[in-house]
């Protein structure tokens, strides 16, 4: 049986380590975050995410430009009532993006869970 997390590569050569795979601007730790919970939601508000990430209000901003710019989230200004309000939305780009992180991660743990420790040698 063959094991998915252990791929050879298009060319016959050993696959490289899953690791190598990892998208940086999806799997930085907020960023990885931010795309979660937008991904639950059809629609996140900034403050929601800036307390349930522990963020202040210009990192989560910072984050959030880099996501935009990358296409994985749409962000909406409007009010709620007479209070301004900021929406993310995931885009299609983000649904994709988050769902290749998180294969690349289950096969990163299917790697680390099928090997051998030094002890078991």
């Amino acid at each position: 049986m063959s094991d998915p997390a252990v791929t050879p590569a298009p060319d016959g050569s050993a696959p490289a380590h899953p690791v190598t795979d990892l998208d940086d601007v999806v799997h930085q730790r907020v960023r990885l975050g931010i795309l979660t919970i937008a991904h639950e939601a059809r629609r996140v508000e900034f403050g929601f995410l800036r307390t349930q990430l522990e963020l202040t209000a210009g990192n989560l901003s910072k984050h959030l430009s880099v996501l935009e710019a990358a296409g994985l989230i749409g962000v909406e200004k409007g009010y709620q009532g007479r209070r301004g309000r900021t929406w993310i939305t995931l885009t299609p780009a983000g649904h994709t993006a988050l769902a290749e992180e998180i294969a690349r991660l289950k096969a990163l743990i299917a790697r680390v869970e099928n090997t051998e420790t030094p002890q078991d040698r």
